[in-house]
């Protein structure tokens, strides 16, 4: 038995990839489409069941998946999670090694010309923007450099939050954190450095309590084959260039399985779990009216700048619905979860 959760939106499905995969082992499959209807009915329940604030929004998708297995008469499910984290499958390890071949330059020359001249290059001409943006990027140290994508980081501390509130905390925690888990660790190689610090970070504290999370809201226990210790072991002994190969993402995961995988799926590129929230929030009254409740009770909680609030919603999702309804997601989250704790007591 399988189970896939699909989205009508453009982008956002890879349920023809499901079915190919149910084609080639002639599998028993389930599938169910996601609603924005769904949302609205689900997220009060899904932010209540996790012990802190959790703002993944592929929590959706895993919970009807779940569901949909639980309803079939399902009291366990597999999941592949930790794959991409043992095998390098994630992105941002090609990413970041195209950006570390520029601290293969002598320091004196990157310092003394390449970035001078860089900050001087015109925004107008296409090649030389990009160009100056990749010298910006490339010097910050590893693992700073990924915050670089964190819409926090983008917008700037001070422009989200009150005065007082930052006032409360220290800054600089979540940063120490990560270095200490990427530096921390005795590989040398670019990608096995990433590959613990996701160990800790996109595993440990975001993909599997996600899926144990909802699997547990759902009533289905999960398993995950691929973090069984042998298969971790093994994943560790094999050459960084074995995971990362060039550009090629999870080389020798894709070549051990490409007579038993189909090929559309050894060589399809990484889609991920999103969820559409922003393209739907466009459009759907019912999640407008969960948005614009949760982020008025947000804004009394002095957190959160209201005049921050505004903009995100008034302007920056019409902007870019994908890119910044993340972060109407996390900020509608973490009220919610507020308001189920307040129940609580």
């Amino acid at each position: 038995h399988t189970y896939s959760i699909g989205f009508s939106a453009q982008g956002y499905d890879e349920m023809d990839y499901a079915r190919i995969a149910v084609r080639h082992f002639n599998t028993d499959h389930h599938e169910y489409y996601v609603t924005a209807d769904d949302i609205v009915k689900a997220v009060p329940a899904i932010a209540a069941i996790y012990d802190q604030p959790f703002g993944n929004s592929s929590a959706v998708p895993t919970y009807f998946c779940a569901k949909l297995a639980r309803e079939d008469g399902c009291d366990r499910i597999l999941g592949g999670d930790g794959g991409d984290e043992l095998f390098g499958g994630n992105d941002r390890y090609a990413k970041q090694r195209v950006f570390e071949h520029y601290h293969m330059l002598p320091g004196l020359l990157r310092s003394a010309l390449i970035e001078p001249a860089s900050a001087l290059l015109p925004d107008a001409v296409t090649p030389l923007r990009k160009l100056r943006r990749y010298v910006e990027q490339a010097r910050i140290p590893m693992p700073r450099r990924l915050e670089t994508y964190n819409l926090l980081e983008r917008f700037g501390a001070e422009h989200v939050f009150e005065g007082d509130f930052l006032h409360a905390i220290d800054r600089g925690e979540p940063g120490r954190l990560q270095d200490k888990a990427y530096h921390g660790t005795n590989a040398r190689a670019l990608i096995n450095k990433m590959l613990a610090l996701d160990h800790q970070f996109t595993l440990a504290d975001n993909d599997l309590p996600k899926v144990t999370k909802m699997c547990e809201l759902a009533g289905i226990e999960v398993a995950f084959p691929l973090l069984h210790d042998d298969v971790v072991a093994f994943a560790a002994r094999l050459a960084p260039e074995l995971k990362l190969k060039g550009q090629r993402l999870r080389y020798f995961f894709k070549e051990a399985l490409r007579d038993f995988l189909p090929e559309a799926i050894i060589t399809k590129q990484k889609h991920g779990f999103g969820l559409p929230f922003g393209p739907w929030l466009q459009e759907h009254k019912g999640l407008q009216a969960l948005v614009n409740d949760s982020l008025s009770s947000l804004a009394k909680r002095r957190i959160v700048r209201p005049a921050f609030l505004h903009e995100l919603t008034a302007a920056k999702v019409a902007e870019h619905p994908g890119y910044f309804g993340t972060m109407v997601w996390v900020l509608m989250m973490l009220e919610l979860w507020f308001q189920q704790q307040g129940s609580r007591r």
